[in-house]
C-alpha cells in the first residue's frame, strides 16, 4: 500500500468538492512509457489523487508521449485539441504533457507558441517530478516546464500504480547507445544506464510479496544490460539467473532485444531457466544487408538467421516475434523481396510492421531517395499478408494441445470468458466453466486446451 503524503491542494480540493481530485493518464508508445505512467500515478496516488479512465470527468489530464512513430505525434496533437475544449469549459482543468516528445526542441517550441492551455511540460529524465510541478502550477498560477537535457541519476524505490495485480513492468535499464539512423530514442531517452542488480532483485522480491507472479523486464535494449553489483559486473544472463531463483515468481519476460547482444549465454538461458518465458522479441527491421547498413543495425541478414537457428536448436518450442520497417529511404523492390524472403525463412509467430516515417533530427531525415508513399503502402500490404498467413498457419499447429496459461482477466468481448497468455506469449481466450468464479481465476496459471486457432489468437477450454 502506498504511503500518503500530505498535500495542501488535495486537502482543500476534498474540502471544497467532497471528493479527491481525479486524474486521467493517456499513454502513447512502448511499455517503458506504460511503466512511466504507472510511476506517475503511483506518486499522485500518494498525494491523494484518484485515477479514472474518463478524461471528460477528470480534473487533471496527463499525456505521456512517444516520438518513435509519426502516427503517435498526430494522435498527441489531436488529443491536445480535445483538451482545449475541456479547458474552455473548466478553466481550473489541468493539462500535463510528458515523455519522449518533450525532449525535442521543435515540439517544445510548438507547445509554447500554439498550445497555451498546456499547463505542465516535463521530459523523460525527470518525469517523477510531475506531481511537484502540478503543485507549483496551483501555487504560482503559471505554466510549469522542466526539461533536463540528460539524465542525472537513476531514482530508485518510486511507487507504482500497477495496471495488474498479478504482473508488473520492471525497468532494468534506461536509454540506448545504438543510434539506428531512423530512431529518435537515443536523443529522447539518453545513453544507456543500467540499474544496480541488487535494486532490481529487491524490487521484484517486493512485487512478489504483493502478489505478482510475472515480471516483464524492460529496456530500450534490454539484453545489453550491464549492471554494477557489490561483487562486480553483472551481464544480463546473470541477472536472469538471480531473478529465476526468487520464490513465488512464476514467469520472467523481457523486451526489447537487439540482435547484436543476443549472446550464446543468453540463448542458453532459455533452456536453463525454468521461469524464463520461451518467447523472444527480436527486431530485424529489414531483410537486406544494404538497408541494414544504412539503418546502422550492425548485423547482416546471415548473422540474424544464425541467431534464429541457434534459438530454435536450443529451444525448439520458442516463439519469436519481430519489428519490420517498410519503405526505409533507398529501399528497392529487391531489398523488399529480401525482407519477404526472410519472413518466409524465419516464420515468425507475429510481427509488428511499420511504414517508415521521417523523424526530425535523425540521420535518416537527411537521406535522399525517400520511398514514395504509394510504394510504401503497396509493400506494407504484401508484408502484412505474408506475416498473417504464417501466423495463422503456426497457430493451427496448437489445436488439440494443452498449455499453461496465466489468466490476465476477462475477455474484451465477453464477461463469460477469460483471456491469458501461454508461456510462449500466445493470446488465448476460454469460457469460464459453469460453477466457477472467473474473478478468482485471474492471476492463476491454469492448463488450457486449444480448441480453435485464429490469426492473432487462440480459443480454448479449461482442462
Amino acid at each position: 500500500m502506498n504511503k500518503i503524503i500530505k498535500n495542501t491542494f488535495v486537502e482543500n480540493f476534498v474540502e471544497n468538492h467532497g471528493r479527491e481530485p481525479r486524474v486521467s493518464i493517456t499513454t502513447f508508445g512502448c511499455q517503458m512509457n506504460e511503466h512511466d505512467s504507472e510511476i506517475v500515478m503511483g506518486l499522485l496516488n500518494e498525494r491523494g489523487y484518484t485515477q479514472i479512465d474518463d478524461r471528460d470527468a477528470a480534473d487533471v489530464a496527463i499525456l505521456n508521449t512517444c516520438s518513435v512513430r509519426e502516427n503517435a505525434d498526430k494522435r498527441f496533437f489531436g488529443t491536445l485539441g480535445q483538451l482545449k475544449k475541456l479547458k474552455e469549459k473548466n478553466p481550473s482543468f489541468v493539462t500535463c504533457v510528458c515523455g519522449c516528445m518533450m525532449q525535442q526542441q521543435h515540439i517544445i517550441d510548438k507547445l509554447k507558441t500554439s498550445y497555451p492551455w498546456v499547463d505542465v511540460i516535463v521530459g523523460t529524465h525527470n518525469i517523477h517530478t510531475l506531481p511537484d510541478l502540478i503543485d507549483n502550477l496551483i501555487e504560482e498560477k503559471q505554466r510549469q516546464m522542466e526539461i533536463l537535457p540528460e539524465a542525472v541519476e537513476i531514482i530508485e524505490e518510486l511507487p507504482s500504480q500497477r495496471l495488474f495485480k498479478h504482473k508488473a513492468l520492471v525497468n532494468i535499464m534506461y536509454g540506448c547507445n545504438n543510434f539506428c539512423t531512423y530512431c529518435i530514442v537515443p536523443y529522447t531517452r539518453g545513453r544507456e544506464r543500467s540499474r544496480a542488480p541488487e535494486h532490481i532483485v529487491q524490487e521484484i522480491r517486493k512485487l512478489v510479496e504483493d502478489g505478482v507472479v510475472e515480471v516483464m523486464l524492460l529496456g530500450q535494449n534490454v539484453n545489453s544490460y550491464r549492471g554494477y553489483g557489490e561483487d562486480g559486473v553483472w551481464e544480463f544472463p546473470r541477472l536472469l539467473e538471480e531473478i529465476n531463483q526468487i520464490e513465488g515468481l512464476e514467469r520472467i519476460r523481457f523486451m526489447t532485444s537487439h540482435p547484436k547482444d543476443m549472446s550464446d549465454d543468453l540463448i542458453s538461458s532459455f533452456r536453463k531457466l525454468n521461469k524464463l518465458s520461451k518467447y523472444v522479441h527480436l527486431p530485424v527491421q529489414a531483410g537486406s544487408d544494404r538497408v541494414l547498413k544504412k539503418m546502422n543495425r550492425r548485423y547482416k541478414v546471415s548473422d540474424y538467421l544464425a541467431l534464429i537457428d541457434k534459438l530454435r536448436k536450443t529451444v525448439p518450442e520458442i516463439t519469436i516475434s519481430t519489428d519490420i520497417i517498410v519503405g526505409f529511404p533507398g529501399e528497392t523492390e529487391e531489398d523488399f523481396e529480401g525482407t519477404l524472403a526472410l519472413v518466409e525463412r524465419v516464420r515468425y509467430d507475429s510481427a509488428f510492421t511499420f511504414l517508415y516515417s521521417i523523424r526530425k533530427d535523425t540521420p535518416a531525415e537527411k537521406f535522399r531517395e525517400q520511398v514514395e508513399e504509394s510504394i510504401k503502402h503497396e509493400r506494407f500490404n504484401r508484408l502484412v499478408d505474408a506475416v498473417n498467413k504464417i501466423s495463422a498457419e503456426k497457430n493451427r499447429e496448437y489445436v488439440g494441445r494443452t498449455f499453461s496459461v496465466l489468466v490476465d482477466g476477462f475477455s474484451k468481448t465477453s464477461n463469460m470468458a477469460l483471456t491469458g497468455r501461454t508461456d510462449g506469449f500466445k493470446l488465448i481466450n476460454f469460457p469460464v466453466p459453469n460453477g466457477l468464479d472467473g474473478e478468482k481465476l485471474i492471476g492463476k496459471v491454469l492448463d488450457v486446451e486449444v480448441t480453435e486457432a485464429k490469426t492473432f489468437s487462440l480459443e480454448g477450454k479449461l482442462v
